[in-house]
């Protein structure tokens, strides 16, 4: 590379649109992460091991954390509506774009999906929901019927997100490795 070369460059990136995210997208945007990783591990065992002796306990921290993903996932989506990203590189293929605003929409409705349907299920089961141990009021009387099928939802929008959680997964890896285009970085830097 020329001198001449990497002056434009450096002139260049000077005049790209930051394209980082807020520490603070960050931050919500791994603890999400983590936390989403986590409780579907924890959703899978409970499952497998629902008539054994202390199961319950399980049931019962899935439950709570499941009500701290939600809370963190509404003050995420309130953070995104005011702290929108950067611009995306400009080479980027405009069906790219548009895949991510879905894909995107997509993630964000099952992060919101997912545990209002664990929430309402609980809420209409016999144990109802004790976060992290006490116990909150009952809203709505005991209703098996209602509650498995709202449980049932919450499984299905489990492995749909599994899917797009690969996609996106699959998809920053090309930005990072096939692309080399930075997009990965905003989610790092």
């Amino acid at each position: 590379m020329t001198m001449n070369n990497s002056k434009e460059n450096v002139l260049k990136s000077l005049q790209e649109p930051k394209a980082a995210y807020t520490s603070t997208s960050r931050g919500l945007h791994w603890s999400v992460a983590i936390l989403i990783f986590g409780m579907l591990a924890l959703g899978w065992y409970m499952t497998a091991i629902e008539d054994d002796p202390g199961s319950a306990w399980y049931f019962r921290l899935h439950k709570s954390i499941g009500i701290v993903v939600l809370l963190l996932v509404l003050i995420r989506l309130f953070w995104r509506f005011g702290h929108q990203p950067g611009l995306l590189p400009k080479q980027l293929p405009r069906w790219q774009i548009i895949a991510s605003k879905i894909s995107h929409g997509l993630l964000y409705g099952a992060m919101i999906a997912m545990p209002l349907a664990g929430l309402v299920g609980a809420l209409f089961s016999k144990t109802g929901i004790a976060f992290f141990g006490f116990q909150l009021p009952r809203v709505f009387v005991a209703n098996h019927d209602i509650a498995e099928f709202f449980f049932s939802t919450h499984s299905v929008i489990a492995w749909v997100f599994v899917g797009l959680i690969s996609l996106h997964v699959v998809a920053a890896l090309k930005h990072l490795f096939v692309n080399r285009d930075g997009v990965f970085q905003r989610m790092w830097f």
